[in-house]
């Protein structure tokens, strides 16, 4: 029986919600795909589904993403997909899986594990800015499959490079992803917003501040310490925002804080006596 699903996704969507072992066999394609009597191979297959389903997440977010999407993409029924996925629900599972595949893996560790670290931090950035829809996926409920597997084992080759004791690189994976998706995630919304609204973030800002000012000229003196969050401002690079210009940096600076932090716990563990 095929279950009913709500087409509207929810702001944040969990993953794993679907029955474990179909949702397990079909992440780690254990026997998937449906048999069908000798002839040519069908012309559906779970690849094909995910990936067209991660085109229409890519291109216009995941509100636009249904079952019914993904069949017209491929030219056929939302009914004819469910032979092969059963919901949407396991359909997202399939899809943030996938595109995990993306990552690279091959860091240089000859130079030591902070540049592959810098390394690694930039790629996750740009990923999630190619895939945004992934910022939808919560994080607390892990979805199992071989793609989260290998984006573990990339990160986890070169943060263990360090030296550092198992449960201490646990947790920071769990500190540099955290980083990493709220650095992004502002940077992903800039863009967003500029989209909905039609506006700029400095076509937003402009009138905006040029009001404060009228109506609230005292304002740097009411707020001194926010006033100060202006020194030493650069203007973005041509075509990118200020937010998400803002927001990349501050990647770079909590990446480069949690460096920082390794550094000095390698010292103490170090230093401590055996």
């Amino acid at each position: 029986m095929v279950r009913a699903v709500c087409e509207e996704p929810p702001v944040v969507v969990f993953a794993g919600q679907g029955d474990a072992r179909r949702s397990l066999e079909l992440l780690w394609r254990a026997g998937t795909e449906p048999r069908t009597a000798p002839g040519p191979k069908p012309a559906l297959s779970v690849d094909s589904i995910v990936g067209a389903a991660v085109e229409i997440a890519d291109a216009e977010g995941m509100a636009a993403l249904s079952m019914r999407a993904v069949g017209e993409r491929l030219g056929r029924t939302a009914m004819a997909l469910y032979t092969y996925v059963p919901s949407k629900t396991e359909l997202i599972d399939l899809m943030y899986d996938q595109v995990l595949g993306e990552l690279r893996a091959d860091y240089d560790l000859a130079a030591g594990w902070r540049p592959a670290l810098d390394e690694l931090a930039l790629q996750l950035w740009e990923f999630h800015l190619r895939h945004p829809w992934l910022l939808q996926v919560s994080p607390a409920r892990p979805v199992l499959g071989p793609g989260e597997f290998r984006m573990q084992e990339i990160v986890l080759r070169v943060l263990f490079t360090t030296g550092l004791p198992a449960a201490r690189v646990r947790r920071i994976v769990s500190t540099l992803l955290t980083v990493v998706r709220g650095a992004v995630q502002i940077a992903a919304e800039s863009r967003e917003a500029a989209r909905e609204t039609g506006l700029s973030d400095a076509d937003w800002w402009k009138p905006r501040t040029e009001a404060l000012s009228a109506l609230l000229p005292d304002l740097p003196s009411r707020y001194p310490h926010v006033a100060r969050l202006g020194e030493g401002a650069t203007p973005p690079p041509a075509g990118v925002s200020y937010l998400e210009y803002e927001a990349r940096l501050s990647l770079e600076a909590g990446v480069e804080l949690l460096a920082d932090g390794v550094e000095a716990a390698l010292i103490r563990e170090a230093s401590a006596p055996r």
